[in-house]
């Protein structure tokens, strides 16, 4: 399992053009994805459970990966969040 975590950068926050590219991106990879956002934890590949977390610009959403392919996966998802949190 691997995680990282984003800071938001998009001023519209992750309202429902981004969250569909992100979902059509994840469900192209066989390993579970999970999104979390001030303590919620989500499928990442459900835009209904991806829209209930509210991500606003600047939250910082931890992106959590397992299972085959996990590193191809958050190098294609991460950056649909914005910038890396250090």
């Amino acid at each position: 399992m691997i995680r990282q975590t984003f800071t938001v950068a998009n001023p519209q926050g992750f309202h429902v053009r981004p969250t569909k590219t992100f979902v059509e991106k994840a469900s192209a990879f066989p390993c579970k994805i999970n999104v979390i956002n001030k303590g919620k934890k989500v499928n990442g590949k459900s835009s209904l459970s991806m829209l209930t977390l509210g991500i606003a610009q600047g939250d910082e959403v931890t992106l959590e990966i397992d299972g085959e392919r996990e590193q191809e996966a958050m190098e294609a998802l991460g950056p649909l969040f914005g910038q890396i949190h250090e």
